[in-house]
């Protein structure tokens, strides 16, 4: 019986990847120092799985910011704009692959960044790899192959990961029309062949294919292409072990198909599928190794040994130990590094602590079940045996995690607290007498958290201020950002959000039920890292949470401030939840904590609230045919916190990097009176599925990309308007970014807003100018 690990966080133990790439994005550190740490970071985590004892450990999966992105720029699928970038002198392959990921705006090149949009059901991003018709591909980097190597040198023959072809394609977006991305099949897969050819003569034994797509809905064409894909590799490498790794979900339908496959070890996730692993012992052929996916991957929560080695011994049973390996259900960069790290009593207390186990001590707990699955475990395995099930008993009988009043208000909702008063319709008409221009101007609710800022944040937290000393500085910064919004002529405006963290992590601290870690770092996407909340027990709200600030900004000016809520979708799926209740109950929990948010700033004179839903679209389940369930629980979820308020008061929500169109229907459904979307690295592609639908609400397509440094021409965006003007009547658009501000300095935000207003502004003119001629006419 062997363990294995598919991957590992690649942020480092104190996010040092993050601070690294960061500086030599401002100019702060030089290429070397970038390289050096990140092979520091990789040595770091070889070694401790190493000492750990996992038996076959990952290479490759370290990334600088996204693996598909490494796996793009290693078969050189690099769009052709970035040519100039390659040429341009003094630049690295590391410049260009930055520049893919960010954009490149400087020494008078201009290159907008690839599109960016969730990793399946979690809240990590990926670089949309771009596809054309007869699309030629060549081994560009061998990233692959060098730190295969690095880590042979440290003595560690690893396995290195790489997206499975198949699912490689399937990630993918066609950027013309006229053919199918898995057309390029054939055109890819000798690159595949020339990397595993120089593996193999490293004497590579054991190459990890992750094939995440074979836990999806498939049709025929893409069936095929898996076969046709695994039979070349085998013939050309007939003693290559090939490890076929599936997760977040159940094989299903595909069952047939994967263990058809001439491999060596099928992995399968058995967290969020546990009821497939009898029909999968039943369907493996006999030279077939099967890979067990227990410990969870993407929560935090403990594992429950007993449960885990009851599932072993049904699999031993029928394979045999030697065909049996045992690993965590996917790859662990969904998990915070270490829950060492967590020294504080005060951020997460050792009840709480003593049920958690995070990334590094995944790890361990893989290689403990082996050793008490074998039955070769010395007194301290079984010692940990016993502490684990203490800590699993103590969590289901804590007091900390019920609250009676929280569940009979949830049993007491009637259908109609999900609905608002009137139909959008009515509603529309009463809110024209908040007298907004046509493509009224707003941004997405946050403006940029400065160092300074987070120092103050960090000054108040260690004592070095006191609550009156930071709230007078938040205070200026409030006014400051109001200030200059009235003077570049914003239509609806945001208090900036410089009293908050994160835009979960600042509910969540507000709320019971949740706890926090300090170290807790999960990576999002590029440099950006999260710290998501682990919700642990009931959820309610004590006390306001938003109105002070946001009442403060609105008594600053006479334009409308807009208040800024979380939705309890988003909260939900970027925390950490409980796995001991049903996901849809605590969503309603946390939506009636935000209900009484939304009242209290309703109660408090704010006209305009936005209730950021960006997370819906990621949680839906993987197989279609499970959909409508969690669209049915997650809609109601937002309209319960939307519903408790007046006609007038004019509900905001926004949405991200998500394709709309198989849900439009339910996007539909939530309601809100506005919705504002990311469209502009899609080139507004996304408000196709409002414009075919014939979406009834108000809509604001993102016009300029936030995610990238590049300030865009007054012209981009006007030009966005208008593809947006001729899919969307005009009187349903609003003008924003695409997303918050908050990681984006002041210098290009501000630049970038005042040619959003002024783009507004030449619409509204020409808008003018038409009307007039059709008067005339």
């Amino acid at each position: 019986m062997l363990t294995q690990n598919l991957g590992y966080p690649r942020i480092g133990s104190h996010r040092e990847l993050k601070k690294i790439c960061e500086n030599y994005w401002a100019d702060k550190t030089g290429y070397k120092n970038v390289l050096q740490v990140g092979k520091n970071i990789r040595h770091e985590n070889w070694l401790m799985q190493k000492e750990a004892g996992i038996d076959v450990i990952p290479s490759n999966d370290f990334s600088f910011y996204d693996h598909v992105l490494d796996h793009s720029l290693t078969f050189g699928a690099i769009p052709k704009r970035y040519n100039e970038v390659i040429l341009k002198k003094g630049n690295s392959e590391l410049d260009l692959y930055f520049a893919m990921a960010r954009g490149y705006q400087k020494e008078g090149l201009d290159v907008v960044a690839m599109e960016m949009t969730k990793w399946f059901d979690t809240n990590y991003h990926y670089i949309v790899p771009e596809f054309y018709k007869d699309q030629p591909f060549k081994l560009f980097s061998t990233k692959i192959v060098d730190e295969f190597y690095e880590a042979k040198q440290l003595g560690i023959i690893t396995k290195p990961v790489l997206i499975g072809p198949v699912s490689y394609l399937l990630l993918g977006k066609e950027k013309e029309t006229g053919f199918d991305k898995i057309d390029l099949i054939k055109n890819l897969l000798p690159v595949y062949l020339d990397i595993l050819s120089r593996l193999d003569a490293l004497d590579v034994e054991y190459v990890q294919f992750d094939e995440p797509f074979l836990t999806l809905d498939l049709d025929e064409k893409a069936k095929k292409a898996y076969e046709f894909v695994y039979k070349e590799i085998r013939k050309a490498f007939p003693r290559l072990k090939i490890v076929l790794a599936t997760y977040f979900e159940g094989l299903g339908n595909n069952l047939a198909l994967a263990t058809s496959l001439p491999i060596n070890v099928l992995h399968i996730d058995l967290v969020r599928s546990e009821t497939q692993l009898n029909d999968v012992l039943s369907a493996l052929n006999e030279k077939t190794t099967l890979s067990l996916g227990l410990v969870d991957g993407r929560n935090i929560w403990k594992n429950d040994f007993e449960k885990s080695l009851s599932i072993i011994d049904q699999a031993v049973e029928k394979l045999g130990s030697d065909r049996v390996w045992i690993a965590p259900s996917c790859s662990l960069i969904h998990s915070p590094v270490d829950l060492t790290n967590e020294t504080n009593e005060q951020d997460l207390s050792s009840e709480i602590k003593q049920w958690l186990a995070f990334a590094k001590q995944k790890v361990a707990e893989t290689v403990i079940l082996k050793k008490l699955a074998t039955k070769e475990s010395p007194a301290s395995t079984l010692q940990k045996l016993e502490e684990n099930k203490i800590a699993i008993g103590n969590r289901k009988s804590s007091d900390l995690i019920h609250n009676q009043q929280v569940k009979q208000r949830v049993l007491a909702l009637k259908d109609e607290d999900a609905e608002r008063l009137s139909s959008f319709a009515s509603r529309k008409i009463k809110q024209q007498s908040l007298n907004l221009p046509a493509y009224a101007t707003t941004t997405i609710g946050s403006f940029p958290q400065t160092a300074e800022v987070r120092s103050w944040r960090a000054k108040f937290k260690n004592g070095t201020y006191t609550l009156d000393e930071y709230n007078t500085l938040i205070a200026e910064e409030t006014a400051k950002a109001v200030k200059w919004q009235e003077e570049i002529d914003l239509d609806v405006l945001v208090h900036g959000e410089f009293e908050r963290n994160d835009m979960v992590e600042y509910f969540g601290e507000l709320l019971n039920g949740f706890a926090f870690s300090k170290n807790g770092w999960v990576q999002s996407y590029g440099s950006r890292c999260v710290k998501p909340p682990i919700t642990f027990g009931d959820v309610s709200r004590p006390e306001a949470m938003t109105v002070k600030w946001t009442a403060y900004a609105q008594s600053l000016t006479s334009k409308y401030i807009k208040g800024m809520l979380t939705g309890p979708v988003t909260i939900l799926q970027w925390s950490f939840v409980r796995n001991d209740q049903p996901r849809s109950v605590t969503c309603t929990q946390i939506a009636l904590a935000i209900r009484d948010e939304v009242c209290d700033l309703e109660n408090a004179g704010i006209k305009i609230i936005q209730i950021d839903e960006p997370a819906i679209r990621e949680g839906l389940p993987l197989r279609k045919a499970d959909w409508q369930n969690y669209l049915n629980w997650a809609v109601k979820a937002f309209k319960i916190s939307a519903s408790g308020i007046q006609d007038e008061t004019q509900i905001h929500t926004h949405m991200c990097y998500s394709e709309f169109n198989d849900i439009i229907q339910n996007i539909a459904d939530m309601d809100a009176d506005v919705i504002t979307i990311e469209t502009s690295r899609s080139q507004m592609e996304l408000l196709d599925a409002f414009a075919d639908f014939k979406y009834p609400n108000e809509i604001g397509p993102g016009v300029y990309d936030i995610h990238s440094p590049r300030v865009p021409k007054r012209e981009e965006m006007v030009h966005l308007l208008k593809k947006a003007k001729a899919v969307i009547p005009s009187e349903q658009l609003w003008v924003n970014p695409d997303c918050g501000l908050k990681t984006r300095g002041w210098d290009e935000t501000k630049k970038a807003l005042i040619e959003m207003v002024e783009a507004a502004k030449e619409m509204r003119k020409s808008e003018a100018v038409l009307t007039a001629e059709q008067e005339i006419n």
